[in-house]
């Protein structure tokens, strides 16, 4: 569902800026038809998040249980730990800096803990290489793995260690003006 997704960004956001500071409003692409729901996985790795008016990363470690999830964020050693834990209407972020917030959606929450709302909707399927929706444009490499979806305002470069069926890296881009992007790098180690 749309709703995991869009609170795995918020969370990486909310981390990354809580550990920067900083904060930017990005309007939240319209939502077109799913593709397929959430299915069971486990990720961890690190994210960068980069805009023309700051930069952080985290570590992660994302849990999906179909609409449920569970996702840690840390910086740098360890340092400024994060928990969104989310189910159908309640998402929760705890955290040493902000205490915990709560929120009916991931977008609100969001927008609470940072006044910047989640460009992002559609992570969930593009981490298990699948466009989000019907209106998605798939660009295929020789083994038909999608290297690049362009939806709802973004393009997703992904990126797989050889013969490897799921990509490892994820660099999602939105231009904005004068020629400036909002800039997400998603790095897979383990599934």
């Amino acid at each position: 569902m749309r709703f995991i997704a869009q609170v795995f960004f918020a969370s990486i956001a909310m981390a990354s800026f809580t550990l920067t500071g900083c904060q930017q409003y990005v309007k939240a692409p319209t939502t077109t038809t799913q593709v397929q729901d959430a299915q069971h996985f486990s990720l961890e790795g690190k994210i960068g998040v980069k805009t023309p008016k700051q930069s952080g990363s985290a570590f992660y470690t994302w849990q999906q249980d179909n609409e449920n999830f569970n996702i840690q964020l840390t910086g740098i050693l360890g340092i400024g730990k994060t928990v969104i834990e989310g189910k159908p209407g309640q998402v929760t972020l705890n955290s040493a800096k902000t205490g915990e917030i709560s929120a009916e959606t991931p977008e609100e929450l969001l927008e609470r803990a940072t006044g910047w709302v989640a460009p992002i909707t559609h992570i969930i399927d593009w981490v298990q290489a699948k466009p989000a929706t019907t209106a998605a444009t798939l660009q295929k490499d020789l083994q038909l793995r999608p290297i690049k979806i362009e939806e709802d305002g973004w393009t997703v470069d992904l990126s797989y260690n050889d013969a490897a069926k799921l990509p490892n890296k994820l660099v999602l881009k939105q231009a904005l003006e004068a020629g400036q992007e909002n800039r997400i790098t998603m790095i897979i180690q383990n599934r």
